[in-house]
């Protein structure tokens, strides 16, 4: 496309620029999925759970704009040309969101936590990106496509719930999307704790608005370019495994969105630390903690490729194009981190 950039270090700067956003969100926002789930089960407040709610609301609304205008081809989205696997996405979700519980982030979360100085995370980053590869082609590929087949979606019936009303009620997929989100985000206020959290609500329309740049970036180079980039936007799972694999082949591989991403996000996060004076170094001094977490690690990376996509992935991204998987994903995350959390609740009041 350019003389001085390759299709390909154009999507990863595109992945940079949403993940900085990301990273900015998540440490001067606190905008985290663990965080949100504990705050809702045991603190008593819905505030961070609500900012799942606006994020997701402001990233239908600008990926449905984009559909509507005509600057993102919704069949090309990586999501819809695959057929939905409701059990996929149910054992994915749960296996994920377990894993993320013992573990005690996301990839998203620990990548946040790297680039504030926690080394722990760093174990999660690796222990997941390679749990990842391991189940999309390493020794468990062939077991995960028996057990999870995937198949390519119909062209004319793609799996988005906004193109689907689209069809039953006569209107278009974006009027659709643009109402769902609209009414999402704006449901998220009736909170007065929302209300009176401003800044809170514009860190979690940022996040959102990451996943909007992500799909209509990767579009327009999908258009523009002389590559075949795939139209995508943010997930860290296979971008984990995506990143190491790069660092170690660098001189003979181009970087990717999702390369780009997971460098922005350490960037942003590294940056929001040193806005807030939090960034330290710190490492883990309780072996038993740091198998809990690699154990964790481990299932989110295999949960994460069951279910296409991790709790950004799929509770953001997927969910933006109003993907079946989403909701459903989003909500076996949910119900699977609930119950590890339990787990772990229990065996501590047991262990005292």
């Amino acid at each position: 496309m350019f003389d001085w950039i390759s299709d390909a270090n154009l999507a990863a700067l595109i992945g940079l620029v949403g993940g900085v956003l990301l990273g900015l969100s998540a440490r001067l926002g606190r905008f985290c999925t663990l965080g949100a789930i504990e705050d809702a089960l045991y603190a008593g407040s819905s505030l961070r759970m609500r900012m799942w709610g606006i994020a997701i609301g402001v990233a239908i609304i600008g990926t449905h704009l984009l559909i509507g205008a005509g600057l993102l081809p919704a069949q090309e989205a990586v999501y819809l040309r695959l057929g939905w696997n409701p059990v996929a996405s149910v054992v994915g979700g749960l296996l994920f969101g377990y894993g993320m519980a013992l573990s005690g982030n996301c990839g998203f979360g620990a990548l946040a936590r790297l680039g504030g100085g926690d080394l722990r995370a760093f174990v999660i980053v690796m222990v997941m990106g390679l749990a990842a590869y391991v189940a999309i082609s390493g020794p468990l590929a062939q077991l995960r496509v028996l057990a999870f087949p995937q198949t390519v979606a119909d062209p004319t019936a793609l799996p988005s719930i906004s193109i689907k009303l689209g069809a039953m009620l006569g209107l278009s997929a974006p009027t659709i999307g643009v109402g769902i989100g609209a009414a999402l985000t704006l449901a998220m206020f009736t909170s007065k704790e929302m209300r009176q959290a401003p800044a809170t609500a514009f860190w979690a329309a940022i996040a959102g608005l990451a996943i909007v740049i992500g799909w209509g970036g990767t579009a327009w180079v999908f258009a523009n370019g002389f590559s075949a980039i795939p139209v995508e936007s943010h997930t860290f799972s296979a971008p984990l495994g995506d990143t190491l694999i790069y660092l170690m082949t660098s001189s003979g591989s181009e970087m990717n969105f999702g390369v780009g991403s997971v460098v922005g996000v350490l960037a942003g996060a590294f940056i929001g630390s040193l806005f807030k004076g939090h960034f330290r170094w710190e490492a883990c001094e309780d072996p038993r903690e740091l198998k809990r977490q690699m154990g964790g690690a481990a299932i989110m990376g295999l949960g994460a490729v069951i279910a296409l996509g991790c709790s950004i992935g799929q509770g953001l991204s997927a969910f933006a194009i109003l993907y079946y998987g989403a909701p459903v994903t989003f909500l076996a995350i949910i119900a699977g981190t609930a119950l590890g959390l339990r787990q772990l609740i229990a065996g501590f009041a047991i262990a005292e």
